[in-house]
């Protein structure tokens, strides 16, 4: 795929290579973890930028912070943010996620977002491509580490929203709890009606009281996508 701008909503525009891109989970979790007027919130591995993005164009937040570990794919989004004119709400951090106390003040995020790696450290195959084997598998970025720092960076009931395959839904409910992060509400994916949910999103908050509330499961050949998807347009600047 050679680099190019694809169209995420009227005036904003982000820069895609074949190294850093997004894909529609990165489209569910932006519109999951909507943000609400007037909050301080940041993408936890952005990436090329898609979600601060995707946030500044349909929401009204207060304040932005995309965190990217990867040199290359923060001046991607360092890029789109300037291409899109929105500087003064976005500022991108290359920094890691583990090292969250040099990047971000405590208690200062209202909502986290994270798109954090599918697999388990040793799990599956790696990809022999280091940009995809350091986005897919936990060797930059465990759930555990994830607990950590969002417990460091939220403000007490703030949320930390996230996407994972099905298969680590235990997991993770396990060690968020654990990190003082309570499962609050869960939303399952799933290409067609008569297929098994493969995907799920969650959003936790910090300090919350037990009790979790399941969502309509998120048909991807049904209707809502139309939505989610909004004025988004695949290849639109090629």
């Amino acid at each position: 795929m050679a680099a190019h701008w694809e169209r995420l909503a009227p005036g904003f525009r982000v820069w895609v290579t074949k190294e850093h891109g997004f894909t529609t989970d990165t489209l569910l979790l932006a519109d999951f973890a909507r943000p609400k007027p007037g909050e301080a919130c940041a993408d936890l591995g952005t990436g090329c930028g898609a979600i601060p993005l995707l946030w500044a164009a349909r929401y009204e937040p207060r304040s932005l912070w995309g965190v990217e570990i990867q040199e290359e794919a923060a001046r991607q989004a360092q890029l789109s943010v300037k291409e899109s004119g929105a500087q003064g709400l976005i500022t991108i951090l290359q920094g890691d996620v583990r090292d969250i106390k040099a990047l971000l003040p405590h208690e200062s995020l209202d909502l986290i977002a994270c798109n954090p790696p599918y697999q388990a450290a040793g799990a599956g195959l790696t990809s022999p491509d280091p940009a995809r084997a350091r986005a897919r598998q936990e060797e930059t970025l465990s759930l555990e580490e994830l607990g950590k720092a969002a417990r460091f960076v939220l403000k007490f009931g703030g949320r930390m929203c996230l996407c994972l395959p099905v298969r680590r839904l235990a997991e993770a409910m396990g060690v968020f709890q654990r990190a003082g992060l309570e499962p609050k509400r869960l939303r399952l994916v799933q290409q067609r009606a008569e297929k098994a949910p493969y995907l799920f999103l969650l959003e936790c908050r910090k300090g919350g009281r037990p009790g979790l509330e399941a969502e309509p499961v998120l048909l991807l050949e049904g209707p809502e996508l139309a939505r989610i998807y909004g004025d988004y347009k695949e290849g639109a600047y090629a």
